[in-house]
């Protein structure tokens, strides 16, 4: 079957791996001049299957109020006179609530984890290299009543086949040496040993050129005007020519991968998707041989900061402002992880030498990824993955291709256009053909 993905960023250079891999014709439409450009491009490296819990989590609300007003605050609100923002702040508020909270986390354990199988088997099957690191995850409090409230729920993560284990301050540092000038600032952390760290670029561009050499077609700096449907199905993709006319695409079936720009090009077809972008930012650390930087990736929960080693760079990023598509730099906002940084790490390089970055993440109330059907037949979704793009593309991407081609995904998520009541029928189900 001839398949269009549109965006090559993690996600859909994933999809579009294993749409190959399944025995599709495969093209990737993305407006960037190569694989991984925007938000895939400095994200916090982390594939964090065993932290895969939603930012909407029943202490969230009263940490908002905290927040307002705070230039750094880790979860900054900017309103604007737009229902699509204040929707999504509902849903969210909604989605704090501990059955939400739990059901969602459960349901993301299982993609995360099925995902982290799929990355492991690709690296073994491909050999590809992107600064992998498979040394565990250590999230660490700087709050007593935090820290008690992550070991208690670090139990409910082993109930669902999570490996973590909950350490003291003193074993935190054991765990991670270059901590040990931070010891102050923490109270104890929750370690996960099967979690990994790796640079999402060089992940994307590395697979993105296996992809080419198996016979997937990249058009880059293609723009994509419209998605037009006909008859109750897609019928083509509308692309811009270099004068800025209509230049049309034809497939059989479509997978949007667009990130946060998805539903703006849905929402013309009558598919609504709960999507909304959240900017994050990161700094990246240049490091000599005699700094002193942390080499297993980290989380400081209560900045909401992720620390990752990437070669001969330190990684950190996080935060996130709701302010719609804006994606300039806020300097202020990067200095405050700068400071942060150094707090914790005073030798880890040379402040004035941190390259700042910013990127739109496609989150959703929930953080449960829009993956699956749609309305129209041969229309599929696999977008919305939040902070955990990364942590969940690849088996975002084998679950899209096993949909595509009529088989039903292995994970117990909830994918769109699939009641948990038909889940065994889907085998038999109209396909996109």
């Amino acid at each position: 079957m001839q398949v269009m993905v549109l965006g090559a960023g993690v996600v859909g250079t994933a999809s579009a791996w294993y749409l190959a891999r399944a025995g599709h014709a495969v093209t990737v439409i993305e407006r960037q001049g190569a694989a991984g450009l925007e938000t895939s491009c400095a994200n916090g490296g982390q594939v964090s299957a065993s932290h895969a819990e939603p930012w909407a989590n029943p202490g969230v609300p009263a940490k908002l109020l905290q927040w307002l007003g705070r230039a750094d605050a880790p979860l900054r609100f900017r309103p604007r006179a737009e229902w699509r923002q204040w929707a999504w702040g509902a849903r969210f508020l909604l989605e704090c609530l501990p059955a939400r909270n739990r059901a969602n986390t459960r349901q993301l354990l299982a993609l995360a984890l099925y995902s982290l199988g799929a990355l492991r088997r690709l690296r073994r099957e491909t050999g590809i290299a992107y600064d992998q690191l498979a040394r565990g995850i250590l999230a660490f409090h700087s709050d007593d009543d935090e820290f008690r409230r992550a070991a208690a729920h670090a139990e409910l993560m082993r109930r669902h086949g999570c490996v973590c284990e909950v350490k003291s301050a003193a074993e935190c540092i054991a765990i991670e040496p270059a901590l040990r000038r931070a010891a102050a600032h923490i109270a104890g952390g929750v370690y996960t040993p099967e979690d990994e760290s790796g640079d999402a670029f060089k992940f994307t561009q590395a697979l993105a050129h296996r992809a080419a050499g198996e016979g997937v077609r990249f058009e880059y700096g293609r723009t994509i005007k419209r998605i037009e449907a006909a008859a109750g199905r897609v019928r083509r993709v509308v692309l811009a020519d270099a004068a800025g006319r209509d230049d049309p695409l034809s497939a059989e079936a479509y997978v949007v991968a667009l990130g946060s720009y998805s539903p703006l090009l849905l929402a013309p077809l009558g598919v609504s998707i709960p999507v909304y972008p959240l900017k994050g930012y990161s700094i990246t650390l240049p490091l000599d041989a005699a700094d002193e930087a942390p080499t297993v990736s980290l989380t400081d929960v209560e900045h909401k900061l992720v620390f990752s080693r990437l070669g001969a760079r330190l990684r950190v990023a996080g935060t996130a402002e709701m302010g719609g598509y804006d994606t300039e730099v806020d300097d202020a906002r990067c200095q405050a992880i700068v400071r942060r940084t150094f707090e914790l790490f005073p030798g880890a390089g040379q402040p004035e030498r941190a390259e700042f970055w910013t990127g739109l993440r496609p989150a959703t109330p929930s953080n449960l990824p829009c993956i699956g059907r749609t309305r129209y037949p041969n229309l599929f979704l696999n977008t919305g993955h939040g902070t955990l793009g990364w942590t969940l593309a690849c088996g975002s991407g084998q679950a899209i291709a096993d949909m595509v081609s009529g088989r039903m995904p292995e994970p117990e998520f909830p994918f769109m256009g699939m009641p948990a009541r038909a889940r065994a029928a889907f085998a038999t189900s109209p396909g996109p053909g």
